[in-house]
């Protein structure tokens, strides 16, 4: 039977780029556009969504996704997206925090000098056909003070942008280290220091509890009087209204906003008949080279999430930096290789899985490994798809307990993850190895072996007499399995082998059951390997 391609749903107009990497392995629909009903409707359908501000993924519309494994935003902000409910339904959400930065940077800088020179107001004039020259008296940028509002990737690059104009910078950011702000040549302050500072106030903070109505007016009275406000990061950390009275009162001498607590601004706004603001409509992306950017960003991260890989952009998945997903990336067929193997052998419900990391495993933060792990081994009995989100809680929510170590000694093999499980009825090792960089598996239970593990494999633990090849080899064969190739172990316990066998396709219960009647053999397990 021809295996069905995922489907992933275009919600939001995205870069043809990021569309053309998905269409290389995916059934990519495109429905810009629709309405509430329509994505309850049709959002079952779907793999994968890729959206931008526009489509709202509320807990209504994910509780209607059976089959999403992933939530793809096109930029930095997620306000669009119930987080909360996407993870406890297993689903991935990752957004691409670095493909806009460097056009959100430009944009507040844009804004800022747009704010200082009066721009806007100045064309608008020409326009209607005076020649004012007075009307438009600006400040320049050198000498001011300029307040930072979060110093991420955005608030850094304003950072060293503003220090070419001349401007003195002070910020404030909970996570902002004296180290990292003595890099940017910043002064580390307070929030009240640094809105007290301020000749012009930038915000560069996502929409959190902490952060929502940050800028309120009982914070707008710390400011110095004829401060500017420039704001292209969350419209909800900024009260509109009381923003609205410092702008009339005088209290500040003009604001620049690009986005709003709600989105698009309707005619009736405040905002629109205020002669000491300047707005644009949400543009801070709106770059042919940030569009590219965040489409090939998260197509990238799609593609990952559904081969059941880490993404180091996800939001609700323990994080992963990308020099650390780097160095890991060569151990994740491993950790599901083990998986897959341990799930087939054991007798029963597992109990217990210890997961021990040795070489240079030990020096890493290894926790998207053990997902990786349990994904080896739930995935082949669980019905719902098992990712990096839900793995942890399926297996707490079967009983089995989760044990993580480090072996520092050193043994046949450098870099190692061994996993064993328990059940009732005994336990499972399994060994696998990092050899020139490719997974290997190098030991089963007490057996001593050396396989890739590719494709269907049939594994037969036997007694250790002459014949026995033979006859595992001729039945598989006239059954028409086609044996890719063989490994034989022993182990320490006399008269017993292990027989790993690489085969074209998986042999049906019948030849199973088959192979177990041979004189000689102990038991035959089969595996598929998944993710490999």
């Amino acid at each position: 039977m021809k295996k069905m391609k995922k489907k992933i749903l275009i919600a939001d107009g995205v870069s043809e780029l990021g569309i053309d990497i998905l269409q290389e392995e995916f059934e990519v629909v495109e429905r810009p556009q629709l309405d509430k009903e329509e994505l309850l409707a049709t959002i079952g359908e779907y793999d994968a969504i890729v959206l931008r501000s526009a489509t709202k993924m509320t807990a209504e519309v994910i509780a209607k996704a059976d089959r999403l494994q992933v939530i793809g935003r096109a930029g930095v902000g997620v306000d669009n997206i119930d987080i909360e409910a996407a993870t406890a339904k297993g689903i991935i959400v990752l957004n691409a925090p670095d493909g806009n930065t460097n056009a959100a940077t430009e944009h507040t800088f844009a804004l800022m000098l747009a704010l200082a020179r009066q721009i806007p107001q100045a064309h608008a004039s020409m326009a209607a056909g005076r020649w004012d020259r007075k009307a438009f008296l600006g400040v320049e940028l050198r000498n001011r003070t300029l307040g930072i509002l979060g110093l991420g990737r955005i608030g850094a690059g304003v950072a060293l942008r503003a220090q070419a104009f001349g401007m003195q910078i002070v910020a404030y950011d909970p996570f902002l280290t004296a180290e990292r702000a003595e890099t940017l040549g910043v002064r580390k302050a307070t929030l009240e220091e640094v809105l007290q500072a301020a000749d012009f106030l930038t915000l560069h903070l996502p929409l959190t509890d902490e952060t929502r109505n940050l800028i309120n007016r009982e914070r707008l009275a710390l400011m110095k009087d004829g401060a500017r406000i420039i704001n292209a990061a969350r419209g909800g950390c900024v009260v509109i209204s009381d923003l609205v009275d410092a702008l009339r009162s005088g209290k500040l001498a003009g604001a620049a906003l690009d986005v709003y607590p709600e989105e698009p601004l309707t005619d009736a706004d405040e905002l629109l008949a205020l002669p000491n603001v300047v707005l644009t409509p949400h543009l801070g992306a709106s770059t042919v080279e940030a569009q590219e950017g965040v489409a090939v960003d998260v197509a990238h991260g799609i593609v990952a999430a559904l081969h059941g890989e880490p993404v180091a952009a996800a939001l609700n998945m323990a994080p992963v930096a990308p020099e650390l997903l780097a160095l890991l990336q060569p151990f994740f067929p491993l950790a599901t290789a083990v998986g897959n193997i341990a799930v087939e052998l054991a007798e029963g419900p597992i109990e217990e899985v210890t997961i021990e990391y040795a070489g240079a495993l030990v020096e890493l933060d290894t926790r998207a490994l053990m997902t990786t792990v349990l994904q080896g081994l739930l995935n082949p009995i669980l019905q719902e798809a098992v990712n990096h989100v839900n793995a942890p809680a399926l297996a707490k929510a079967r009983g089995i307990v989760i044990k993580e170590m480090n072996n520092l000694n050193e043994g046949d093999y450098t870099d190692t993850l061994t996993l064993q499980v328990r059940t009732a009825a005994g336990t499972q090792r399994i060994v696998g190895a990092l050899l020139d960089g490719r997974p290997y598996v190098v030991a089963i239970d007490d057996y001593e072996i050396r396989f890739a593990p590719e494709g269907p494999l049939v594994l037969v633990p036997h007694a250790d007499r002459p014949g026995m090849i033979g006859k595992i080899g001729t039945l598989l064969g006239e059954n028409g399995i086609n044996i890719r190739g063989m490994q034989v172990a022993n182990t320490a316990r006399a008269g017993h082998n292990i027989m790993a066998i690489a085969v074209d396709r998986m042999p049906a219960e019948d030849l199973v059951a088959a192979l177990r009647d041979i004189d000689g053999v102990d038991a035959v397990s089969t595996v598929y390997f998944r993710g490999m």
